[in-house]
């Protein structure tokens, strides 16, 4: 196997062991082991990603969807366990990004200078 795989697995095992990843696997077990977390954040998820597929077929979402939306994240929001959650999802999104950022800067070295010439 090549070095770059074998710096990507050691990237895998960093992530697992990342304390945002593991407070994000506790926090999953602590939601589904309570029934009324587990609904409310899976009702949330389904209309999230019915809208997010909407979005990706070029549709447009309804004021009524939005608003049901705002309505869902609201209340998902004020659940101490799906709020904890969510705010960890964020954490682990961020440091992906970072992390993206980090290993795509080869290429924007190579690259970088024709999104310069286009502007």
């Amino acid at each position: 196997m090549s070095k770059t795989y074998d710096k990507a697995h050691e990237l895998k095992q960093a992530l697992a062991e990342d304390a945002a990843f593991v407070q994000l696997q506790d926090l999953h077990k602590q939601i589904a082991a309570d029934d009324i977390a587990r609904k409310m954040f899976d009702n949330f998820r389904k209309l999230q990603m019915s809208l997010q597929q909407k979005q990706m077929q070029g549709m447009d979402i309804s004021p009524e969807e939005a608003e049901q939306a705002q309505k869902q994240f609201e209340l998902v929001s004020q659940h101490t366990l799906i709020s904890k959650l969510m705010e960890t999802e964020q954490q682990m999104s961020m440091i992906i990004a970072d992390v993206n950022k980090i290993i795509t800067e080869p290429l924007e070295e190579i690259y970088g200078h024709l999104a310069e010439e286009d502007e």
